[in-house]
């Protein structure tokens, strides 16, 4: 199944690590969580477990997208996926550590897009 044009999965990814292998570390975590599908996912995942289908309803993306994601999050150590032999068989997403450590970085994100993009994207609301 080919993905549709907008849900390109991490396009160049890969490209961009070996293209900024020395890039400082701000750059290469935005590697990590930075990208349009990981961002909704892990915002999803900061409120606990959820079932592949749960977090497909929650974040938008397709089935495609949503599986290359989680598969690409779980390599870098930030999505831990746990089996429950069924039937049916159940697949629960999580964060790992590594992952929940991304939450104080999502709300200060969070915190300074209240403060500096304005409902109508006219700049700062200071």
């Amino acid at each position: 199944m080919v993905p549709e044009p907008d849900e390109e999965i991490d396009e160049n990814h890969n490209a961009v690590r070996e293209r900024t292998p020395t890039a400082c570390a701000g750059v290469r975590s935005l590697d990590q969580f930075g990208t349009k599908w990981r961002l909704r996912i892990l915002y999803n995942l900061f409120e606990g477990d959820h079932r592949f289908n749960e977090l497909k309803r929650a974040s938008g993306a397709s089935s495609y997208t949503l599986s290359r994601v989680l598969e690409s999050l779980e390599e870098d150590g930030i999505v831990d996926r746990r089996v429950e032999p069924g039937p049916p068989v159940e697949t629960h997403y999580s964060l790992t550590q590594k992952g929940e450590a991304l939450e104080p970085v999502f709300d200060a994100i969070d915190q300074w897009s209240t403060e500096w993009i304005a409902e109508t994207d006219e700049g700062p609301s200071v």
